[in-house]
């Protein structure tokens, strides 16, 4: 079948995608996600996120922002609230953490989904806005989440919610992240989330995957991209399990995870070996692959059925550990 030929080829995506996929795609700049010109790709980027229409945000939901203090001495990380109104004491939060390939974007830009989160699940969303590579390099980036869900947690009372009852959540470089940080958390034997909400994560330093050679279109994030990246990231340095969770040969002692990708996503391959780990070492992970999807196109491709399915298992599982029925 075309959609399984990342299985041995590189990906022709406007021959592969459909109709809907392919049409979102033609509209994207060729050269997006090129990232030899760092700086380029920041302000090209932003110009295609700023150009992209955004829906009202819920108008029930108050955004405010806190500085909290970084990891043994490092600087101060600023993280992001979105807490709707007439929220409940005790209620459950989401720590979430945003994409970009470790190098790329910040917590603004998920205004949007942060501020929907809130609202329909009726929590807490807390969105760190993390240092980014090659201008801070591993171990900064998990150490400023780390930092970020230390204090939620500590401070639940004064934040209002319930310490026990914290998902930890991030998509692409931001899942990465998440992974890293909840192995990090882990391993400081201190407040730990009650799940992990893994979207399309960025784990592995070593681009050995069949599926890791298949995407090459600088339009969508692609080898080349992810090599330059994960170059800014480590900064010379070896990886560790946090910075590159797909290393890690103890996942025990994790909370359950849920992991997502589609077939013509680079991640495809790290990402579904990650989920057979974390399920092999008895962490309970819920696996979801979608056929036909390409990186994060789930946010671009709103109006496809399978984006669709694809937010509202998403959503489902989200639901389930925010109100501690895993």
């Amino acid at each position: 079948m075309e959609q399984h030929r990342f299985m041995t080829d590189v990906i022709n995506l406007e021959e592969a995608l459909d109709e809907m996929h392919a049409a979102v795609l033609a509209v994207l700049p060729p050269t997006l996600l090129d990232l030899t010109d760092l700086e380029g790709c920041r302000a090209q980027l932003q110009a295609v996120l700023e150009a992209t229409p955004v829906p009202p945000l819920p108008e029930n939901v108050e955004i405010s922002e806190i500085m909290v203090p970084g990891f043994e001495g490092d600087p101060d990380v600023r993280i992001k609230l979105y807490r709707p109104s007439g929220l409940p004491s005790a209620a459950p939060a989401l720590l979430w953490i945003h994409g970009g390939g470790m190098v790329l974007m910040s917590a603004d830009g998920d205004d949007y989904t942060c501020a929907v989160r809130a609202a329909s699940h009726n929590c807490l969303v807390a969105s760190v806005d993390y240092r980014l590579a090659p201008e801070t390099p591993a171990p900064g980036l998990v150490h400023d989440c780390y930092s970020a869900f230390r204090y939620v947690a500590n401070n639940a009372e004064d934040l209002g919610i319930d310490a026990d009852r914290i998902v930890i959540g991030g998509a692409s470089a931001g899942g990465g992240l998440a992974a890293g940080t909840t192995l990090f958390a882990r391993d400081q034997a201190g407040p730990m989330p009650v799940a992990q909400l893994l979207v399309y994560p960025m784990i592995d330093h070593t681009n050995t995957t069949v599926s890791s050679h298949a995407i090459v279109d600088s339009r969508v994030w692609n080898r080349a991209a992810n090599l330059l990246a994960w170059e800014h990231y480590l900064g010379g340095s070896q990886p560790t399990i946090y910075s590159s969770p797909s290393t890690c040969e103890d996942l025990s002692g994790l909370p359950p995870a849920y992991i997502n990708v589609g077939t013509f996503d680079m991640f495809h391959d790290e990402d579904i070996a990650y989920a057979t780990a974390l399920n092999r070492a008895g962490v309970a992970c819920e696996l979801h692959v979608y056929p036909g999807a390409f990186h994060a196109s789930n946010a671009f491709v709103i109006d496809h059925p399978m984006t669709k399915r694809w937010i509202a298992e998403e959503e489902a599982f989200l639901s389930r550990s925010l109100s501690g029925e895993l």
